[in-house]
């Protein structure tokens, strides 16, 4: 696989260390992951400690229902970081995207899928704040992923993901401030 070298090295430190330190369930931000929502309550999902688990059947029943209905299911959705396990079949993205407020992880369970990532939008118009679309870019770099592979996707870097079979992954999705 073809490394992409971040001209910024402590972004380039941070994205190194975000899967693991997700695994682990190290915060990253300013805040934890899953902070007490206004009403002072954790996630309804979330341990005494704010930490979730999800155990191996859970998520295997989980993709298997995906499979049955391709889709995502969210299963963690935070001010600060989601994870969302997704099955899709003969998809392909109909536009580039890109966040200026969040990071991308994603981790290949099954399956294979490409990714086209960096390059130049053209035609970029804003669906929102911060979020980013294009019909077309210049320049992009293009990964097969499989089995096993994981891609980190910076924010601010256009990507597009295009799966002719079918692919199941984790995206892993850290938000907020990187300042």
């Amino acid at each position: 696989m073809k490394n992409v070298v971040s001209k910024n090295s402590g972004r380039r430190e941070f994205l190194r260390a975000a899967p693991l330190a997700a695994a682990a369930g190290i915060t990253l931000a300013n805040s934890s992951f899953f902070a007490p929502t206004a009403s002072g309550q954790a996630a309804a999902s979330a341990g005494p400690a704010g930490f979730q688990l999800f155990r191996a059947q859970e998520i295997q029943d989980d993709a298997k229902a995906l499979v049955a209905s391709p889709g995502n299911n969210n299963l963690v959705q935070g001010k600060n970081f989601a994870v969302v396990l997704t099955v899709e079949t003969s998809k392909t993205g109909a536009e580039y995207e890109w966040h200026e407020g969040r990071d991308h992880v994603f981790q290949i369970l099954e399956g294979e899928t490409i990714y086209e990532v960096g390059g130049t939008p053209k035609g970029a118009h804003s669906i929102g704040p911060g979020e980013w679309r294009a019909p077309q870019a210049d320049g992009t770099t293009k990964f097969t992923l499989k089995k096993g592979d994981m891609l980190v996707v910076p924010r601010g870097t256009l990507h597009k993901r295009s799966t002719a079979g079918s692919v199941t992954f984790y995206l892993i999705s850290p938000q907020g401030s990187s300042q």
